[in-house]
């Protein structure tokens, strides 16, 4: 009778230390899906808005960027001619704005004919981001460009697009981590750029 109660107390010893292991390997395989999830979001975005960027200023003269108050260290304002068939920017992906919108943690793309001529449209890129933020390089016959600035200017030939994303707790885990994805953008239509070819 004793041996079993003996054998008996070693495999409840044995079945907790298995329950505890798989629910540490459980919570380790939620943490990391949701980086996995995250992380790939973010880049994916990154990727759309760099390519979009670097088509800045097509079709048109200069590098596109809308100067002034439109573009700044948070937001960025930009025109290309992608249909190139006409002197005005009435097509979609024409008139664009990308910035970061902090209550609902989501990077913003608004299209100002994306809906058709004149007809605005905004949509989200991408959610669960911390921060959005925009670098401007000036290139005025020095190499490497100038910058990074907080705004642009007319002489802007590279634009660096940074996302921060903050990984979401895990229930047992350590504190979440900040990721920093940075894209450097090469305008395509920049003075530097058109010198270059």
């Amino acid at each position: 009778m004793i041996e079993l109660l003996i054998a008996m107390t070693i495999m409840l010893i044995v079945m907790g230390l298995v329950s505890t292991l798989f629910s540490r390997s459980l919570a380790t395989r939620q943490r990391e899906s949701s980086r996995t999830d995250a992380l790939t979001a973010a880049q994916a975005a990154l990727n759309v808005i760099s390519r979009e960027i670097a088509n800045s200023g097509y079709g048109i003269a200069g590098n596109g960027i809308v100067l002034g108050t439109d573009s700044d260290s948070t937001k960025l304002h930009f025109l290309s001619n992608i249909k190139n068939d006409n002197t005005i920017f009435t097509d979609p992906a024409e008139n664009l704005t990308y910035y970061f919108d902090p209550t609902t943690k989501s990077i913003l793309r608004h299209d100002a004919n994306g809906g058709g001529p004149n007809v605005s449209q905004t949509s989200t890129i991408v959610n669960r981001i911390s921060s959005l933020g925009f670098g401007y390089f000036d290139a005025m016959g020095t190499n490497p460009p100038t910058g990074p600035n907080l705004t642009p200017t007319v002489n802007t030939s590279r634009v660096r697009v940074t996302v921060s994303v903050l990984l979401e707790q895990v229930q047992g885990q350590a504190n979440p981590q900040s990721v920093v994805l940075v894209s450097d953008v090469a305008l395509r239509n920049s003075d530097y750029m058109l010198r270059q070819y």
